[in-house]
């Protein structure tokens, strides 16, 4: 991950539970304390499929299909968590399997303009069921495993049911090297 340039000095102007919103140099953004990243998995079935998880995000006031992710550093007594650990956790939870191989893609900021989270992509292959999966006890995920042939048509499909497509899906998947049918 690269390094940020020097940083002005941050004046907080308010602080939630798990936000800040702090003003530097005139612009505004939030920050999550103690968070020290966030991954995304891109993960495949034995069989190829593409393993996504649909789940309501109140910021845009719908569900939403997604890859799956998570915050490093999040969990109590863990604040030095790797980004390995964090993906490998956080895809047993919401997806209920377990990866035999994880491998970085890539990384950079998510929201360039609202927040200082930088977003490392990670490929997760050799699944193997370990769980149920569907999240923690504050999520309601669904798990949706999709054969990328099928992937056009099944995105196209919920959009239509009126859930958003998280576009970090097909960064993803461009990382991943892989090229999805039209």
């Amino acid at each position: 991950m690269s390094q940020p340039a020097a940083r002005q000095e941050a004046r907080v102007i308010a602080k939630g539970r798990y936000l800040t919103l702090l003003e530097e140099g005139g612009w505004e953004y939030v920050t999550r304390p103690g968070i020290t990243g966030v991954v995304v998995i891109v993960p495949f079935t034995p069989d190829g499929k593409l393993v996504l998880i649909e789940q309501r995000r109140p910021a845009v006031g719908r569900s939403v299909v997604e890859l799956p992710a998570g915050l490093v550093g999040d969990l109590d007594g863990q604040p030095q968590e790797s980004l390995l650990d964090a993906a490998r956790r956080e895809l047993i939870e919401e997806t209920g399997y377990a990866a035999s191989e994880l491998v970085p893609l890539g990384d950079g900021p998510v929201a360039v303009g609202v927040c200082d989270e930088i977003v490392t992509i990670i490929l997760a292959r050799g699944l193997s069921r370990v769980g149920p999966g569907g999240g923690d006890a504050t999520e309601q995920i669904t798990v949706r495993e999709v054969a990328l042939a099928d992937l056009p048509r099944f995105l196209d499909e919920r959009k239509q049911a009126g859930l958003a497509i998280d576009v970090k899906l097909f960064a993803g998947l461009w990382l991943a090297g892989v090229t999805v049918p039209r």
